[in-house]
């Protein structure tokens, strides 16, 4: 019975073999891996972390014309990669093939159905805190995209990402006749922005969704008397409600022209008094390319 099994054994390996041609059996190193980084920090202000997710389409080049990016039929669709720590993990794995690539890449994750008009919505709440399911309503609103041209076979593709939502930073200031210390537990609004943008994933391109409302963001508390919010891009062109601060029952609001652009950070200081009808704004300057 001993032999009879072992024979078994070696005829249904070499059974399994014959069935595989050896073009079917592909090594891991010929696995497409990614090298992902940005020019300064992402939204949690730290590098890449264990658990990120982010959505790779790859379009192979007819010779040397590039092929345009489709939601479906390219040679890699939306495979999510993530990162485990050291490495980008492909989920399927893409393997490379002779000829040259485009790769395209974003962040976070997500389930595009268009990848010329890719609808993304920053979080109404962004000073909701992350759990072990989730981003923080901050970090889910900071969209990064990447794009690597003509590439062919090598160890890693390297994937330079950059933030193409607007960044806004509020910080609060005591006037001269504003009595105690700045509020330390205030709620900020950012008003009249609207919340949803287009997002062309070939060229990274991001623009405000027209058919959607202007709303309301809570922004993320940074430090006492510093907070932050993720904008969409887009230009306010009437002076409206833009800023309030609420403490301790007391309404600070602020009117305001603004142009929120893409992937800028902007700076506004506002000088509380104590009538809340003398809040002075000071918008800043900017910072483009990454962001601190």
């Amino acid at each position: 019975m001993k032999k009879i099994f072992i024979l078994s054994a070696m005829a249904a390996l070499v059974m399994s073999s014959c069935s595989k041609s050896d073009d079917e059996i592909t090594p891991v190193s010929n696995q497409m891996q990614f090298a992902a980084e940005y020019p300064t920090t992402r939204a949690t202000a730290s590098a890449f972390e264990a658990g990120d997710a982010m959505g790779v389409y790859v379009s192979q080049y007819d010779g040397e014309v590039a092929a345009p990016l489709q939601v479906s039929g390219n040679y890699a669709n939306n495979v999510k990669s993530t990162f485990d720590g050291s490495k980008w993990v492909n989920s399927p794995a893409i393997y490379w093939a002779e000829g040259k690539f485009d790769v395209f890449a974003y962040y976070p994750y997500d389930k595009p159905a268009s990848v010329d008009e890719y609808k993304f919505s920053v979080a109404l709440d962004q000073s909701t805190p992350e759990t072990a399911d989730a981003l923080s309503g901050y970090e889910a609103s900071d969209f990064l995209w990447a794009k690597a041209t003509g590439i062919s076979q090598m160890d890693a593709v390297p994937l330079t990402f950059s933030h193409k939502m607007s960044k806004v930073v509020i910080n609060l200031l005591k006037g001269e006749d504003y009595e105690g210390d700045i509020p330390t537990e205030a709620v900020v609004r950012i008003h009249n922005t609207v919340p949803t943008a287009v997002v062309d994933i070939a060229s990274g391109v991001v623009t405000k969704f027209g058919y959607d409302s202007a709303k309301s963001i809570t922004a993320k508390k940074v430090s006492d008397g510093v907070y932050t919010a993720i904008i969409v891009p887009q230009r306010l062109e009437n002076k409206l409600p833009l800023i309030e601060v609420l403490s301790h029952g007391v309404s600070y609001l602020v009117e305001s022209k603004f142009v929120f652009r893409s992937g800028t950070q902007h700076t506004i200081n506002l000088t509380l008094n104590n009538n809340p009808d003398k809040v002075k704004i000071e918008i800043g300057g900017e910072l483009e390319g990454g962001w601190e």
